[in-house]
């Protein structure tokens, strides 16, 4: 029977857990600081990444997983006889499905599939999962992948920033630009469409931001189930797990999992981020 390895990357946020339950692997991207290339989970934590944040003066940037980083990770799957299938931060964030296509055009005999989830943290992580869950369940290559491509349809996330600052830097603010400049204690609730980021509103306080965050999320996710949930935070864990609560006690998810948003991703949103990633109806 095929064997196939579900690939994903390390803005997934999935539990490591989890990783070893389903044999998946996880494709690190990295921040660059003071000319050093630090790996996501590897050579820095979220929490080491946030504390040095906040006394530093130098700010990160990003980096992609290389072309030779997913051959060093594809090879020996490859050699024992799996085949790969790579689930990945949306294409339009970052450029780690084009180093995954790399590979897999360098070796056009291998069994590699890559699908792109036109999302990130844990909505890129319920993807990723849903193939593995697949591939538990007797899949092979095209029903993993078929699983993945259903759940990304299915999977997305809402998050409020403290600041657009970091998001304007680093060119990842998409429509979320026509709230630069608006009133400082306003806080502009986005979301990612298309694989992009978008705003949705711009709310007064932090407090009403994941009030109405909840408002929306019951207005997309309907009566649809089972559901999966991942509150995530840069460096917020007591407002994450308020809005763990208040989102277990308002849609009692079948599934929720607590995230942290990693350094790759969190030099983009900025310290403070929090919001709600979700599956629902996978």
């Amino acid at each position: 029977m095929e064997k196939v390895v579900i690939v994903t990357d390390s803005t997934a946020y999935i539990p490591p857990e989890l990783i070893r339950q389903y044999g998946m692997r996880v494709a690190p991207l990295a921040v660059i600081w003071d000319g050093k290339t630090l790996h996501d989970d590897i050579d820095i934590t979220p929490t080491e990444f946030y504390a040095r944040l906040k006394k530093t003066k130098s700010l990160p940037t990003t980096s992609q997983t290389t072309p030779e980083e997913f051959k060093n990770i594809f090879s020996p799957l490859l050699a024992e006889g799996k085949s790969i299938l790579g689930v990945f931060i949306s294409s339009t964030l970052s450029g780690t499905i084009d180093s995954a296509m790399q590979v897999k055009k360098a070796m056009p005999a291998a069994p590699i599939e890559i699908v792109d989830s036109r999302n990130s943290a844990m909505a890129l992580g319920f993807v990723a999962l849903a193939a593995a869950r697949a591939v538990q369940a007797g899949a092979g290559m095209a029903g993993a992948a078929e699983a993945a491509r259903r759940a990304a349809e299915l999977c997305n996330l809402i998050f409020v920033v403290d600041t657009l600052e970091f998001l304007h830097r680093g060119g990842r603010i998409g429509g979320a630009k026509r709230f630069l400049g608006t009133a400082l204690n306003l806080k502009p609730l986005l979301t990612v469409v298309d694989g992009r980021i978008d705003a949705l509103e711009s709310v007064r306080t932090k407090a009403k931001a994941t009030e109405r965050m909840l408002d929306l999320i019951e207005q997309r996710i309907g009566d649809r189930r089972p559901l999966r949930l991942s509150p995530l935070h840069a460096g917020s864990p007591e407002e994450a797990q308020a809005l763990m609560k208040a989102a277990q006690d308002r849609f009692q998810p079948d599934e929720c999992i607590l995230s942290e948003v990693s350094p790759a991703i969190g030099a983009h949103v900025g310290p403070g981020t929090v919001g709600i990633a979700w599956c629902a109806g996978v």
